[in-house]
């Protein structure tokens, strides 16, 4: 086994033939005598010949250093690069003049490095392309959407041997990669003041020893790893054995090796900041390639810019919103004042209309109900809203602002609008039924529960009950009520004609409230002017309600988009009212 300096000694010659001592010595930083007495020990090893060319055996001991391939991971999405991540993965960014992943590949192959393995999961189908131009292997991770990068290096543990760990993302300014290394490393360069990157500590031959997730004023990771294949079939090990935990399916490939730092030997491979780029965010990408400051080429960017006339530039101080189960949505500062920008989710046009969306907002601005909405694309389905500062979510046991919110609901449906678009919660129930039917099938009690209901609905639509436009979202996320006190109803992209139970059933199946808490919703919508029938119609809508939410987020379940405890919650409301339901309708 060579040393390091008899490996990078060899390199050097490999690849530079006939070079002189000085040569050597000045490339490589040895002294002329250092330098001297390795060629001498290279050539009793019989790795060297009289000119210092390299020997069979030298060629042969060098086989063991030569990188087998290259993984990069392109399967995140990067929703720090909000709102050009909505359009494309990051990977897929055409900085100053080329695809950051395009090119990474192409400095791969000049290194001599032809098995690139490119594991995708976001968009995956935006890099099926590089198969046919460039002849990577690509590999989909079905897990990126929730689960870490642990999630892509064990779908590629078989191909794990000498291997750079890329990502997509990364900009090299000059060529980093080789055809020989030496040992597993991590790039790293030298940042001032704090960094989100993880530092790294290391002794004295560089080898790493801990992560510093603090990192100020120090070496940290970026860029590209490397593993050899000692590291790589102990990590393979590792993240086999353990990924069998839920908790390390959600980490970093990096806080494995932290934990193993005593297995996994590792060094740190220094360059300048220069050299590596990783682009975090928009304002990344902007002080980098100038072209992001006024034409990204971003659809999103271009509505924005249209709806309020203004050039990219101006819009700044962008952040993700994390609310909402189905839509993107994102909040930037023009002009000094706060907006937010939705982008519709997704899968979503399969159950949103958009143009029954448009057309609700239209007359929920007049009605006063929502004076947020300063565009919106009915066939497109984007909206751009002025943001309300310092506001909070309806809650539920505010009784000042239960009875606002109770009041605006009143307000909506006595307006007795009638929409070009129904709703129709029953329809929307047995759609999703039908979309999740493979998913469903082995729910215990399953058929039984949707029998009931059906039962129930026939009860409640044999009341007669006028249909009018209905907001058909109305819980507590919905209402954003601001200092002053002041409450918007938002996101109508559920609304249409429906039965009005059917908006306060969401309102009470989404909370927590016990049943006299319910009873005590109805009178204060109804101003304790309801008789026996409305009561029982209204309960009835609770579990209707609640049968809808609990389908839907079984649909969403199938899709990959967990709603959390409300299918847990829904599941049960939709049970309890539906039994109270069939008391007050005599039905055994």
């Amino acid at each position: 086994m060579l040393n390091k300096n008899e490996f990078d000694l060899l390199y050097y010659l490999l690849k530079n033939k006939y070079s002189t001592q000085r040569d050597i010595s000045d490339k490589l930083g040895f002294s002329l005598g250092k330098t001297n007495n390795l060629i001498n020990t290279l050539k009793q090893k019989g790795f060297l010949n009289e000119t210092n060319e390299l020997s069979p055996a030298a060629k042969k001991e060098l086989s063991n250093y030569k990188v087998d391939n290259a993984v990069i991971m392109a399967a995140g999405t990067s929703l720090r690069l909000i709102p050009i991540s909505y359009e494309k993965p990051k990977g897929l960014l055409k900085v100053k003049g080329e695809v950051l992943i395009e090119r990474q590949i192409k400095q791969l192959y000049q290194a001599g490095i032809n098995n690139i393995i490119v594991v995708t999961g976001y968009m995956a189908e935006k890099f099926f392309y590089l198969q046919e131009k460039f002849g990577v292997k690509i590999v989909l991770n079905e897990d990126y959407y929730k689960y870490n990068n642990t999630s892509t290096l064990i779908r590629v543990l078989c191909e794990l041997k000498n291997t750079y760990i890329c990502s997509s993302d990364n900009y090299y300014s000059e060529n980093i990669f080789k055809d020989y290394v030496y040992r597993s490393y991590y790039c790293a360069v030298f940042v001032n003041n704090k960094s989100e990157e993880y530092g790294m500590i290391c002794n004295s031959k560089g080898r790493l020893c801990a992560i510093d997730h603090k990192a100020e004023n120090m070496w940290v990771m970026m860029g590209a790893a490397y593993f050899d294949r000692t590291f790589s079939e102990k990590f393979g090990k590792i993240l086999q054995s353990e990924y069998q935990s839920e908790s390390v399916r959600y980490e970093l490939w990096e806080n494995l090796l932290e934990r193993h730092l005593d297995e996994l030997e590792i060094y740190i491979e220094k360059y300048d900041a220069s050299l590596i780029k990783e682009f975090d965010s928009l304002k990344d990408l902007r002080e980098f390639d100038n072209k992001y400051i006024q034409n990204s080429g971003s659809e999103i960017f271009n509505n924005i810019c249209s709806a309020l006339n203004c050039t990219e530039d101006k819009i700044i101080n962008i952040e993700t919103i994390k609310e909402g189960l189905t839509n993107l949505s994102f909040k930037f500062t023009y002009d000094s004042k706060p907006y937010i920008y939705r982008h519709p989710g997704n899968g979503t046009d399969d159950y949103i209309s958009r143009e029954s969306e448009a057309f609700s907002m239209k007359y929920a601005y007049e009605l006063g109900l929502d004076k947020s909405l300063v565009n919106i694309d009915a066939q497109n389905g984007w909206k751009l809203s002025r943001f309300i500062e310092n506001a909070h979510i309806l809650d539920y046991r505010n009784k000042k602002e239960v009875v606002r919110a109770l009041n605006m609901i009143k307000k909506l449906h006595d307006a007795k609008i009638k929409s070009d678009f129904d709703f129709n919660i029953w329809l929307r129930t047995l759609d999703f039924i039908k979309k999740t039917s493979a998913f469903t099938k082995d729910i215990n009690g399953f058929d039984e529960l949707f029998e009931n209901m059906k039962e129930l609905y026939k009860l409640v639509e044999a009341d007669n009950i006028e249909k009018t436009l209905c907001h058909c979202d109305c819980y507590n996320m919905n209402f954003l009520v601001d200092e002053k006190g002041e409450i918007t109803l938002i996101d109508w992209e559920y609304s249409g004609n429906d039965d009005p139970a059917s908006d306060l059933g969401t309102f009470i199946c989404c909370s927590d409230y016990t049943f006299d808490e319910a009873l005590e919703i109805f009178d204060i919508y109804y101003d304790n002017k309801y008789d026996e029938k409305q009561l029982r119609h209204n309960i009835a809508y609770i579990s209707i309600a609640s049968y809808y939410w609990y389908i839907w987020a079984l649909y969403q379940e199938s899709i990959g988009s967990p709603v959390g405890e409300y299918l847990l919650l829904w599941y049960n409301n939709t049970k309890f009212y539906m039994n109270k339901a069939f008391e007050m309708y005599n039905i055994k």
